[in-house]
């Protein structure tokens, strides 16, 4: 994991969040929906719904998804610290942006719900979803910074395999089930206060 020496602090122009687990705390149960869905436990939901062939099928299917996001998204709530550190960002002038792979009406709802200012989100309606870095690419291209001066935080696997895939600085918001991927990412922070002293001077 790198340091956070002046030259890396330097080299961030801007800073985009997965969301769950990193901005807000979400009770998206995956475990029920596969078990609703009566899929095998390691799926991965978007991979099975996109190879689900009879459009019937997968309708229904993405209307389980959907309404699991949209309950977990009445129940969310805002991790400590967050505000606070957003706020500093802005006060920096250091553009934010969100990278989720939830759908667009349940992150909308979260971010108006708990009032979270951030200039730019894409949702998987927007783009490839993660691992794939047509997100990160796209957030780049819209703050005019090159991907190595993007930082990405999230709490998973795939946030930290997204940014190496974009060539972007990588984040992991350390939380007590995720250890086990700080050797994957440049930074491990255990909060926000930690990420606004060492990016803000």
């Amino acid at each position: 994991m790198m340091e956070v020496t002046t030259q890396l602090r330097e080299q961030i122009r801007a800073i985009a969040f997965d969301l769950d687990g990193t901005l807000v705390h979400s009770a998206l149960d995956f475990t029920a929906i596969r078990h609703e869905l009566n899929w095998p436990a390691d799926t991965d939901l978007l991979q099975r719904l996109q190879a689900i062939d009879s459009e019937h099928e997968r309708a229904m299917a993405d209307a389980v998804i959907r309404r699991h996001e949209m309950e977990a998204a009445h129940k969310s709530y805002i991790l400590p610290g967050v505000l606070r550190c957003l706020a500093q960002l802005q006060q920096q002038q250091i553009p934010t942006a969100i990278l989720t792979r939830n759908m667009r009406q349940a992150t909308m709802h979260m971010l108006e719900r708990l009032q979270i200012p951030i200039q730019l989100v894409l949702t998987r309606e927007d783009c490839a979803a993660k691992p794939d870095p047509a997100g990160l690419f796209k957030i780049a291209e819209h703050f005019s910074v090159a991907p190595s001066e993007l930082l990405y935080i999230g709490d998973y696997h795939f946030d930290l395999t997204t940014a190496a895939n974009a060539g972007a600085v990588s984040c992991l918001l350390l939380n007590e089930q995720n250890h086990q991927f700080a050797s994957m990412a440049d930074w491990v922070m255990t909060d926000y206060d930690s990420l606004a002293r060492a990016l803000i001077s």
